[in-house]
């Protein structure tokens, strides 16, 4: 038996998310199908990922790994995936690790893009939030600056009771623009549910003036569950990378 890491890219329009559900197609069930058709496997073979990407958020650097009992090498398993799996998602890499190598609870920390595409667009409607307001890139700025280091993201996060701790440490955050393209790039040790599109969404309100800088702080050093904030859409987020010792 063999543990394999992999690299996945996937177009988040075309799935239900990652984490595989009954009658809905999921990017994890249809990694695990395709292995299933390889190994000739009537019993699930389990691909577990770096992390649950929610219906419509893609990815071009999401990390899992499987166990599989086979004599293909490296390459040959590469192919085989690729042929069985959907041409909306890619296998980009694929390597034999150590035994107890585990995607999600070994890495260091996550990268994602959240995009904003001022205008009308047929090639972004799917990529990116299309809006056609003007957003004042330097207060989004002095609001991702605010995030940096360690905080408690209750408020900035899909409340679940379950989940006891709701702190997170972001190494970078910053947004930047190119013509009619506004980028976020955040890079964090772990990232709560709809953390990322809720922070994204409140930054935008604030730069509309819907919401004050004071409330931004206030939600960020005084957390609380079920706020009512914004929510951006999903299309627009992509998980870049994520990073392992």
């Amino acid at each position: 038996m063999h543990r394999y890491k992999i690299v996945i890219q996937y177009d988040g329009s075309f799935f239900k998310g990652w984490q595989l559900q009954k009658n809905q197609k999921t990017v994890q069930g249809e990694i695990e199908n395709a292995l299933m058709t390889i190994a000739k496997s009537k019993s699930r073979i389990i691909v577990k990922g770096s992390g649950r990407t929610d219906a419509g958020v893609h990815a071009i650097g999401q990390v899992a790994h499987f166990d599989l009992d086979n004599h293909l090498t490296e390459k040959q398993l590469l192919n085989a995936l690729n042929f069985y799996t959907n041409e909306n998602c890619k296998i980009m890499s694929l390597c034999k690790t150590h035994d107890r190598f585990d995607s999600r609870f070994d890495a260091k920390n996550r990268t994602y893009k959240y995009q904003i595409y001022f205008g009308k667009s047929i090639l972004y409607r799917n990529q990116a939030w299309l809006k056609n307001d003007s957003i004042d890139i330097n207060i989004l700025n002095q609001l991702a600056g605010y995030i940096i280091g360690e905080h408690d993201f209750l408020s900035f996060s899909k409340y679940n009771p379950e989940m006891k701790n709701t702190r997170s440490h972001i190494y970078f955050s910053k947004w930047e623009i190119e013509k009619k393209m506004l980028t976020y790039r955040v890079c964090a040790n772990r990232f709560m549910h709809h953390m990322i599109r809720y922070l994204v969404g409140t930054m935008v309100a604030v730069s509309e003036g819907m919401f004050s800088f004071k409330h931004f702080k206030t939600l960020l050093h005084e957390p609380q569950k079920n706020v009512q904030i914004h929510k951006a859409p999903s299309c627009g987020l992509q998980l870049l990378d994520v990073e392992y010792d």
